[in-house]
């Protein structure tokens, strides 16, 4: 039988073997998912949020999707304002060389429900390397929750599409609508299928050169007049370009422009002739005493034709009085009476008798 201090020793040697094993379990873990060793410097920065999002203790800190360290702590702080929850994360020192202290930090998640972790963004960070102890900016990112929020008026919207769509599909189902009568009304269907068949048998017509438009499509006629019209007017214009006819002089011939130049010339030297009051245009129009003389002249001749008008004057009479009008006809048919009977018989008014005394 085993002696007391064999029996203490066996338990000595067992439980330093346990301890030896725990501490060599804890060191593995720490090694896998630490970032450093036991005796990597570190430093400390923060960083202060408005939710957690699931982030806990240890926790990976990446920057720029690599990992530098490990969330140390998260705590509230009451007295932050909006962004109460602080978190701390240690950072080895030789990597916190790369993080200035204008990054921007948020909480992101590896997919879609996958473990939330810090991710540094150095992107537009132009700053000095962080200490122990500095603080990040933050960068706000929505969670699954918040898009889930802002997607729910979209489903909504997309639920009353739906069925008010549904709507109308019943509603063209029952026939009802021009939609409707458009589907389901025979009538309609057999009216369509005639008009193709008039169509169809039009079509038929014109290819067969029935018609005006058959002839129109189907004869060579027209397309010979339109080719005699097309040599004919090439023909016209041919001569044209070669000085031929009226217009071809009109268009080809140098002396009409220089006949219309000379015209135009001699239009503006008697324009300028006028002006100047020169000539008898030039003192017509210049010549205030003749506009004078001319106004003057006017008047009486309005004045005469006034009396005239009125029956004034051997002319007026002559116009207005009747008696004149019934005498003139008068004498009018006794000349032609006298005539007449002259015809009849010319002895008795042509006979001349002479006396001797």
């Amino acid at each position: 039988m085993p002696s007391q201090r064999q029996v203490q020793w066996a338990q000595l040697r067992v439980g330093l073997t346990v301890i030896f094993a725990v501490i060599v379990l804890a060191v593995l873990i720490f090694l896998m998912t630490g970032t450093g060793g036991f005796f990597t410097p570190k430093i400390v920065i923060k960083s202060y949020f408005d939710n957690a999002g699931g982030i806990r203790v240890g926790a990976p800190v990446a920057l720029q999707g690599v990992t530098v360290g490990n969330v140390s702590d998260v705590r509230v702080v009451p007295d932050h304002g909006l962004t109460p929850v602080q978190i701390s994360m240690k950072v080895n020192k030789k990597t916190a060389v790369g993080i200035p202290r204008d990054a921007v930090s948020s909480i992101a998640s590896v997919g879609v429900l996958g473990e939330a972790y810090i991710d540094i963004d150095r992107t537009h960070a132009t700053g000095p390397p962080v200490e122990n102890g500095d603080t990040l900016r933050i960068r706000d990112t929505p969670d699954i929750m918040d898009v889930v929020r802002a997607s729910q008026s979209s489903l909504q919207n997309i639920d009353t599409l739906v069925r008010r769509i549904d709507r109308i599909v019943s509603f063209i189902e029952s026939g009802q609508g021009s939609i409707g009568h458009l589907i389901y009304d025979q009538s309609l269907y057999n009216r369509l299928n005639s008009t193709l068949t008039e169509v169809q048998t039009m079509v038929n017509e014109i290819s067969s050169g029935q018609g005006t438009i058959g002839k129109l499509v189907v004869s060579d006629e027209l397309y010979q007049k339109a080719n005699a019209s097309v040599d004919k007017l090439n023909n016209i214009i041919d001569q044209i370009n070669n000085g031929q006819g009226s217009v071809g002089k009109l268009i080809k011939d140098p002396s009409l422009y220089n006949n219309a130049n000379q015209t135009v010339a001699n239009l503006n030297q008697l324009t300028a002739e006028m002006n100047s009051g020169k000539g008898a245009l030039g003192k017509l129009a210049k010549d205030e005493e003749f506009a004078r003389k001319l106004d003057n002249s006017i008047t009486k001749l309005s004045l005469i034709m006034d009396e005239i008008q009125s029956g004034q004057g051997t002319a007026g009479r002559f116009i207005k009085d009747p008696s004149l009008y019934t005498n003139a006809d008068q004498m009018l048919i006794e000349t032609r009476n006298l005539i007449k009977a002259i015809r009849q018989d010319p002895k008795k008014y042509l006979t001349i008798r002479m006396k001797i005394f």
